[in-house]
């Protein structure tokens, strides 16, 4: 039987006739001279941004100043300050005179209230923490003296207080339960809870039970006081 051919085969083409592969070529695009990053011990590192640190003074640390007359100006003019690290500055010395010079301190007790109170809002924890610290300082100087003060700035510290002393930072928490501590510590109790029956209902649940803390607080502390009035 004769083989037919099939018409659809591939044809034999002789090896020196085949046309040859041409190679891929990637070129790759060349980079800027400011791109090419080099590994060279010559060149200089990039300058890396540089945040300045706080240091954390207890209050039993911080000393009476040589000549508080003349300081008492710089400390005004530091709580006006842009720079967030003076005004930390500047609180710390607030509370060196809140400790020890507490008499030159009062005439502008007011505006280092709502100084310690626009601190405690600002973003920067440094600023935060030492604006606490400085709130319990002024609470331990002036205990009620605080109430007969311009009563929205002890206002606006409380609630400050309060909104601190529930956030999820721990050791600005802890900072601010100290803070309300030495609040209800140092102010009589019936005052005291006048300020903090307006808190009972506040939108946050959270300051609603740190208010309620305090008012238990100092309601402990009344009885205690009582009980020792009749023995």
């Amino acid at each position: 039987m004769a083989l037919r051919p099939i018409d659809n085969a591939l044809s034999i083409v002789p090896d020196g006739l085949r046309p040859k592969k041409q190679a891929k070529v990637s070129i790759q695009p060349q980079k800027k001279a400011s791109e090419i990053s080099v590994n060279d011990e010559n060149k200089a590192p990039l300058p890396q941004p540089i945040d300045a640190s706080v240091d954390y003074v207890a209050s039993e640390d911080l000393k009476p100043f040589q000549d508080p007359e003349s300081n008492i100006q710089s400390l005004v003019e530091g709580l006006d300050s842009k720079d967030w690290v003076k005004v930390c500055q500047s609180l710390n010395d607030a509370r060196r005179f809140s400790l020890y010079h507490p008499g030159l301190l009062l005439p502008v007790l007011e505006k280092v209230m709502l100084v310690v109170v626009k601190s405690m809002k600002n973003p920067r924890s440094a600023l935060c923490k030492t604006s606490i610290m400085a709130a319990s300082d002024i609470f331990n100087a002036y205990g009620e003296k605080l109430l007969s003060t311009d009563s929205s700035a002890f206002d606006q510290l409380l609630l400050q207080l309060l909104l601190k002393a529930s956030q999820d930072k721990k050791f600005v928490c802890e900072e601010a339960d100290k803070s309300l501590t030495a609040m209800v510590n140092s102010i009589a109790a019936l005052p005291l809870l006048q300020k903090l029956r307006g808190f009972v209902n506040h939108g946050n649940l959270r300051v609603r039970a740190k208010a309620a803390v305090s008012i238990s607080n100092s309601v402990y502390k009344m009885v205690k006081l009582l009980r020792k009035l009749h023995g």
